[in-house]
């Protein structure tokens, strides 16, 4: 059974993450609150899980054409340095800091969707 709930958020963070929606907004939560992963742990497990999701949706991605080469290194470079950072970061907190930091950053993201909407309209 505990497979199964594994394979579902999978699933979930899957489809998201080949959205381009980032994975990890709907894994990270799912591994920690419904199969009680610690925050370090379900960190590791999102990036574990993306990179054969993130290879699948890049290869998809090239082949249709979707992928801009010039502007990708601009957002590559400083993505990487910033990832290393995030990294010995988020090693030096306990997993109730990241876990509140991961929520705040959820709720705001979510903020920021439901004004986009309204703008549009």
């Amino acid at each position: 059974m505990e497979f199964l709930l594994y394979a579902l958020a999978g699933i979930a963070g899957g489809v998201l993450g080949g959205m381009g929606m980032g994975g990890g907004t709907v894994l990270i939560p799912l591994l920690g609150i419904f199969l009680g992963e610690a925050q370090h742990a379900a960190q590791a497990l999102n990036l574990i899980g993306f990179l054969p999701m993130a290879a699948v949706a890049l290869v998809i991605h090239f082949k249709n054409g979707l992928v801009e080469y010039k502007k990708a290194v601009f957002i590559i470079l400083p993505a990487l340095a910033f990832a290393a950072l995030g990294c010995f970061a988020a090693k030096l907190q306990d997993g109730e800091t990241l876990r509140r930091v991961f929520g705040g950053f959820l709720m705001a993201l979510s903020a920021l969707q439901f004004v986009s909407v309204w703008k549009e309209e």
